[in-house]
């Protein structure tokens, strides 16, 4: 029992050394973002700040030089809303025909569908970039759409269809012979029994659309279409960079993400858990 006792003891001690270690990067930014640019540059460094400075917040919303962050702001929701509503309704359709339909070389175009979500960005730019151009989508918000669902959908089809391996196939044959259609079980049963795992693959299509920055740096030149990651790389000057202001957009880019994660935590957590147990 005390043996015991004490592995319980260094389990809490290690789970808080790792929250803390996980917490104090975005701690540290928070701070920097009400910190005077002295202070953010002086030696020795100073870790708390002589007064709180909320300007550079109030800066991001009401100065018209920061007004590409603001439209930033806007195009981000914009691309991961729409990010997430083409992948879901793509990746549930997928997954479910990779989950339920027996055919010829199904878990061969499963992996294949993965391949293509762990080749490096950097290697398609050029293909990606040609077929936008050829389709007069550069510097545009569907444009962007498009390449993120090409990062996004894989990802989602693999979570949906291990998660839909995971709901007994008995319930969907109770429905077909109470007179549902296959696609009528899909919304009927298995959606409903899938709901962690949906929230858990769509929080993370949000995710990957939100913090996109390859893509939205290379087929976006306007402001007009520029995302949040984009926006806040260019607070940094020719010559000088406010580290403060940088921090600050860096806080606000960061709420959406975190009051999601806060909001469906128990959804996300159980899914995940729930997707892995068949593969």
């Amino acid at each position: 029992m005390r043996m015991k006792r004490h592995i319980r003891v260094l389990l809490y001690v290690a789970a808080v050394a790792v929250g803390l270690f996980m917490v104090a990067p975005f701690a540290w930014m928070v701070v920097a973002s009400f910190q005077t640019q002295a202070e953010l540059v002086a030696r020795p460094l100073r870790w708390w700040p002589g007064r709180f400075f909320p300007d550079r917040y109030v800066s991001i919303f009401t100065d018209p030089a920061n007004d590409v962050f603001r439209t930033a702001l806007r195009n981000s929701l914009i691309v991961s809303v729409a990010v997430v509503a083409v992948s879901m309704f793509v990746g549930i359709l997928g997954a479910y025909a990779f989950a339920r339909l027996n055919f010829r070389f199904r878990r061969a175009v499963l992996m294949m569908f993965l391949f293509t979500y762990m080749l490096p960005q950097i290697a398609l730019l050029i293909p990606l970039y040609m077929i936008l151009n050829n389709l007069s989508l550069l510097d545009t918000i569907p444009g962007l759409v498009v390449v993120d669902c090409s990062l996004v959908v894989p990802f989602v089809l693999w979570i949906l269809s291990n998660y839909f391996l995971t709901i007994p196939a008995e319930l969907e044959e109770s429905a077909w012979i109470d007179g549902a259609s296959r696609l009528g079980a899909l919304v009927r049963i298995v959606l409903p029994s899938a709901r962690p795992g949906l929230f858990a693959a769509a929080m993370f299509a949000f995710l990957l659309a939100w913090d996109e920055f390859m893509y939205a740096l290379i087929f976006t030149s306007s402001t007009a279409s520029k995302t949040v990651p984009v926006a806040i790389a260019e607070f940094s000057g020719r010559y000088s960079t406010d580290f403060g202001l940088v921090a600050a957009g860096g806080v606000l880019a960061a709420l959406p993400p975190v009051v999601l994660a806060v909001l469906f935590q128990r959804h996300v957590v159980s899914g995940l858990v729930s997707g892995a147990v068949k593969t």
